[in-house]
């Protein structure tokens, strides 16, 4: 028995050795690899890589320059010549497309046009369109295009509500994106319920809350599909004049858009909108002295009253509305300096030049130019356009 034992102890002590756990309750020399649950050296641990390959974003924008910069912040009217040609000569961040460029042409033709101005441009573009159904529609006004204009949000709501609506924006977008369009300038948040406003028949023609939910389920549907949305026109337009053609002040007490006018652009935002456009609107309540989209604390308000960190965009900064507020060149400037990320226009090259003067004269901050880059990178990265590029 002594001897079948001694014979077992043996084995086990072999088998001991050869496992490497060595005798009970023995430590492990410096020569044996660390029991389970011990750490590893420093040395063998995966080294956390550098914040530019952890946020491609970030990455893309150590890689610009100022000018390639400056370029993203333009959402231009495209231009009836050499389109490609200013896209890439001037790094634009977007382009967008009125009447005229789908008037008589063919679905191929659009989609010719949208597909080279993606070709010429390093960072791919956001390409926009009104499409806002009823009065304004640029592309499904072409019968080469669609068979019927898209209805206007009035007409859909009374014949069938929300679920309209939702549905008109899934086949809107659809649409849009088919040709090319990746934004959508849509929809209008503006409250109107007076037939004799300006802006009447763009509305949804109802008070604050029923337009609030029109937007949230736009908004929202625009998300599921993937085009972009912007919310138009912030502050909210009212009973004002039309900007396109002079100024048009807006004298109504602060309380009135916090009730009221506020209440669409908030809906739109909870609901993940990318975008607010700022009207030319004089709004005395908050700043007497410029035009919305010029302003500071207008800005202000969106940002920190409305919690929006999304991209602002001017309205176009042609409008007769602006005349009296800038020379030459200084409407670009003005608008980034008031807080704007992109502007849009359609003089590019004297407002690009007047903002890269603005920027080395250190007018504006480079890190003001960084941050709206960000943010408009952000915006294409949502979209999907950003995955082959970083």
């Amino acid at each position: 028995m002594k001897q079948y034992f001694f014979a077992f102890s043996i084995v086990v002590l072999l088998l001991s050795l050869l496992c490497g756990c060595g005798a009970p309750g023995a430590a492990p020399s410096g020569d044996e690899a660390p029991q389970s649950g011990a750490q590893e050296p420093v040395s063998d641990r995966e080294e956390t890589p550098p914040a530019e390959e952890q946020d491609p974003i970030a990455a893309l924008l150590a890689s610009m320059t100022v000018e390639e910069k400056v370029g993203q912040l333009f959402f231009v009217r495209c231009p009836e010549e050499g389109a490609a040609e200013d896209v890439a000569q001037y790094h634009l961040g977007g382009v967008i497309l009125f009447g005229r460029d789908f008037k008589d042409k063919t679905y191929a033709q659009v989609r010719a046009l949208t597909d080279a101005l993606q070709r010429s441009a390093a960072v791919p573009l956001l390409i926009g369109a009104d499409e806002e159904g009823g009065t304004v529609v640029r592309a499904s006004s072409n019968p080469h295009l669609r068979a019927n204009k898209f209805p206007a949000p009035q007409a859909l709501y009374a014949s069938g509500g929300l679920a309209a609506l939702r549905g008109d924006a899934a086949e809107k977008s659809s649409f849009l994106l088919g040709l090319g369009v990746n934004v959508n300038f849509a929809p209008v948040c503006d409250i109107s319920t007076d037939p004799g406003d300006y802006i009447y028949p763009r509305t949804l023609g109802a008070p604050a809350e029923e337009t609030a939910d029109y937007v949230s389920a736009v908004v929202e549907e625009m998300n599921r599909v993937g085009i972009g949305s912007v919310l138009k026109h912030f502050p909210g337009y009212g009973n004002n004049l039309n900007t396109h053609t002079g100024i048009s002040l807006d004298e109504r007490p602060y309380e009135h858009f916090m009730e009221s006018d506020f209440l669409p652009f908030k809906a739109g935002i909870r609901a993940g909108a990318p975008a607010v456009l700022v009207s030319h609107n004089i709004v005395a309540c908050m700043d007497e002295a410029y035009p919305a989209s010029l302003s500071a604390p207008v800005h202000e308000i969106l940002r920190r009253e409305l919690g929006f960190e999304g991209v602002i965009l001017t309205d176009d900064l042609a409008m007769d509305a602006l005349k009296e507020y800038t020379d030459g060149g200084a409407a670009a400037v003005l608008a980034l300096q008031a807080g704007n990320d992109m502007v849009l226009t359609t003089d590019h090259p004297t407002q690009i030049d007047a903002v890269l003067a603005a920027v080395e004269a250190e007018e504006i901050d480079e890190a003001q130019i960084d941050a709206s880059v960000r943010r408009v990178l952000e915006w294409k990265q949502s979209l999907g356009l950003l995955e082959p590029a970083v």
